[in-house]
């Protein structure tokens, strides 16, 4: 079965997404006990172990909560997604993405416990290896990842449909919230435990049918925890464009390059709605973050209260804090509830 994601797959995440903000019948946590995983950090930035539950404050919709349940997880199953941008822009640095990654996942994964999986977006979106915990079928996946070629002009063949009764593969654009939408609704959804998404990207969306706020929701409502890694080769092809005739037409249009996003807060507001960390790639090597990424998902904390009142179904914002001014906590800011 081929495994890339159909625009039909895609249409209906997008509209059962839709149908469950609209009938609100969606509910990513228990409507009595809301759990929420923590990572924190001192001012150089070293994984602070040694809390307590006392040591933590949590509100909800801006009233405090009263922390019920709490322990430090560093052995719980993880769930972790590996999402890699091959559009043109990123081509010179599919190598040391490679590299990098097949060594964290070497590292990371207990191949009694944990599981991954493995995906490519440029133009589409594509699944390489589903959840496993087999790390020859991972690194498999991460050889078959290259980056897609520069958008080239060239005549259709009529014969030619493709998967699912599609058009051939498309050349240029990158799907970034696509992937994440689809890693969140048709993977993630299906997990329990500790989940994560790595996210190798210069942040840029050029072509997908969703948009950021759909993508966020999704990663919120399958409660997965979104690591953004900030990959830009300020010499490389594009620039973080879709080809040598820019992103492809349509409901994004043209695009030069001083009306592209900010991939940079892009990433970064990916990572602070949905309880993950950015890193940047040129403050350090990839090798380092994958490092700095293991560390916070072995040395997390749980902590769970029961609301203290019900406010009705849809998004209810959550803050978690330390009493012990200067240190930075890593937490998801909400969560979906209904009645």
């Amino acid at each position: 079965m081929d495994s890339r994601f159909s625009r039909r797959d895609l249409l209906a995440a997008l509209g059962s997404a839709a149908l469950l903000r609209a009938q609100e019948t969606k509910i990513t946590t228990d409507v009595n006990v809301v759990n929420v995983f923590a990572t924190v950090r001192d001012k150089k930035g070293n994984v602070v172990r040694d809390l307590t539950k006392d040591d933590f404050s949590i509100e909800e919709d801006g009233r405090p909560q009263t922390v019920k349940y709490f322990s430090k997880e560093s052995d719980l199953p993880l769930k972790l997604g590996l999402a890699v941008d091959t559009s043109p822009s990123e081509r010179r640095m599919i190598e040391q993405e490679r590299g990098a990654s097949y060594k964290f996942l070497d590292q990371v994964l207990r191949e009694d416990k944990d599981l991954a999986f493995v995906l490519h977006f440029d133009a589409d979106v594509e699944l390489l290896e589903d959840f496993t915990g087999s790390r020859h079928k991972l690194q498999k996946a991460l050889n078959e990842i290259e980056a897609s070629q520069p958008l080239q002009l060239r005549r259709r063949d009529p014969n030619d449909s493709g998967p699912y009764g599609q058009q051939p593969r498309r050349r240029g654009g990158t799907t970034l919230y696509d992937a994440v939408l689809l890693a969140s609704d048709e993977l993630m959804k299906k997990q329990t435990g500790r989940k994560a998404l790595v996210l190798l990207t210069d942040g840029v969306d050029t072509a997908s049918r969703s948009t950021m706020t759909d993508a966020i929701e999704s990663a919120q409502k399958s409660d997965t925890m979104v690591y953004s890694v900030y990959f830009v080769d300020d010499e490389g092809f594009g620039h973080g464009g879709g080809g040598v005739f820019g992103p492809p037409r349509g409901r994004r249009g043209g695009m030069g390059r001083e009306n592209r996003p900010d991939g940079k807060k892009i990433l970064q507001r990916f990572a602070d709605e949905t309880g993950g960390t950015f890193f940047e790639i040129k403050k350090q090597s990839l090798d380092d973050i994958y490092r700095q990424l293991q560390d916070e998902l072995r040395s997390e904390y749980s902590l769970g209260y029961t609301p203290d009142k019900d406010t009705g179904s849809g998004f209810r914002a959550i803050k978690v804090t330390t009493k012990e001014k200067g240190l930075i906590v890593h937490a998801r800011d909400g969560y979906y509830a209904t009645k």
